[in-house]
């Protein structure tokens, strides 16, 4: 029988930021890390494993992370948990004791109950390494493609095939835009630009009917409008259900979308038992209701929470803000919180500041692609309650900025007043600064 203090299960960005925390935490503790799958991939790297990553091995997270910092690694299958005599059992014979416990054993893609799902060449996005270079082979030998679901993932990978494999790609989305369930409409409508600009197509505000093939292969998709695409592959993103059997053979407490529950400390109703990532129930940062993000960094979050409180209280989550971003074509997109259109459906009167700028002072500068930037704020409070941006890549830290705005409840007036650092190369202007000149107008808004 083996024995380790502190064991995590799964070894995905939650369980490898929680066994390097806990590490870091408490120092003198034995840390074991277990996991069923021979490498461990980069969840956000999957859409770039299909073009951009010409090695598409090269898309893991190296197990040096973990063994250059003492943690014992695993690979093997968990079977069951004894909780009450604290022991974890392996497929493949053995018996590890432990005094805490981390589970961090994911999500999977969610099969949509469509009629030929099951057809050759129909392929969901699982994080499975030999699955994924299936798909990307056959990514290779087909022609015509179609991605069900316009979200994230979707649309990153059908830029991938588009750019790289020169393909004819479809996206199928059942709301009005893709990415409609992250941006309001101005920036789905920047987005769907960018994508028709590469010549993908896309068919919205229609669902799957169904998945028609021939000699047990994919040949074409029927849509709800009657519409039919010729399709040589399938490729269903259309998100993931928390991966919970473990946890509820063991009698822990689920939540309302499926998820582990956990307090804010991320302990289960086990007090010796944490959980994080995806899946562990979410709940939002802005009324406490359960929400399904399903995020790298949310994960990253909960484990860093998770792993420093094994054996004492040291912090606590406050709630999940949801921050995203992507680039489609020339453009970055992203967006933290809730969108205008999301804050009226919770019940928030709003008031709304939107600018653009360029990122360079003077415009005239090499690089220089403006920023458009919108955000929006409790029209009573003022408090921030979301943000959404576009523009070159710094949006993707500028997005950042915006969570720790939201996490720390600034409000307009406080932003307005915001003191940032600026450089002719890197920045817009001290005076067009799109942020403060957004909270600015916002305020304005409010006593007009």
């Amino acid at each position: 029988m083996k024995k380790a203090e502190i064991v995590i299960v799964g070894g995905g960005p939650a369980g490898i930021t929680a066994a390097v925390t806990a590490r870091r935490h408490y120092p003198d503790k034995k840390v074991l890390l277990i996991r069923n799958a021979e490498k461990s991939i980069v969840p956000c790297g999957i859409p770039y494993m299909f073009g951009t990553l010409k090695d598409p091995t090269q898309n893991i997270n190296p197990d040096s992370m973990l063994l250059s910092r003492g943690i014992d690694l695993i690979i093997d299958q968990v079977n069951s948990v004894d909780r009450k005599a604290k022991k974890v059992f392996l497929e493949k014979g053995e018996e590890i004791t432990y005094e805490k416990l981390i589970l961090a054993t994911g999500s999977i893609p969610k099969p949509p109950e469509i009629p030929g799902i099951n057809l050759d060449n129909v392929y969901l996005v699982k994080k499975e390494w030999k699955y994924l270079l299936n798909l990307r082979r056959a990514i290779e030998t087909s022609e015509k493609i179609v991605i069900i679901g316009g979200g994230f993932v979707g649309v990153e990978i059908a830029e991938e095939i588009k750019i790289h494999h020169r393909k004819d790609v479809s996206i199928v989305e059942v709301l009005p835009y893709p990415l409609y369930n992250s941006f309001d409409e101005t920036f789905c409508f920047e987005a769907a630009q960018e994508l028709e600009a590469m010549g993908i197509k896309f068919y919205t505000d229609v669902k799957v009917e169904r998945i028609i093939g021939t000699n047990g292969k994919v040949k074409e998709v029927e849509l709800s409008d009657g519409t039919v695409l010729p399709a040589d592959l399938v490729i269903v993103s259309i998100g993931v259900a928390p991966l919970v059997d473990l946890a509820k053979s063991i009698g822990l407490e689920i939540g309302p979308l499926g998820g582990i529950l956990a307090d804010r400390t991320m302990t289960t109703s086990d007090p010796d038992i944490f959980v994080c990532g995806d899946c562990a129930e979410k709940f939002s940062f802005f009324n406490g209701r359960p929400v399904p993000v399903k995020l790298a960094s949310v994960a990253a979050t909960e484990a860093r929470i998770a792993g420093a409180n094994l054996y004492s209280k040291r912090r606590a989550i406050l709630g999940t803000i949801g921050v995203f971003s992507t680039k489609i074509g020339k453009k970055v997109f992203a967006v933290a919180g809730l969108t205008e259109r999301h804050a009226e459906e919770e019940g928030f009167e709003v008031i709304v500041g939107e600018t653009s700028a360029p990122n360079r002072h003077p415009s005239v500068l090499p690089g220089v692609q403006d920023v458009h930037v919108i955000l929006i704020f409790d029209k009573h409070t003022e408090t921030l309650l979301g943000g959404e941006v576009s523009g070159g890549e710094s949006v993707a830290e500028l997005i950042n900025l915006i969570s720790a705005c939201l996490l720390h409840r600034m409000t307009a007036t406080n932003m307005a007043a915001f003191q940032m650092g600026t450089h002719p190369m890197l920045t817009s202007s001290p005076g067009g600064y799109p942020l403060v000149v957004a909270a600015e107008l916002a305020v304005v808004q409010k006593y007009s």
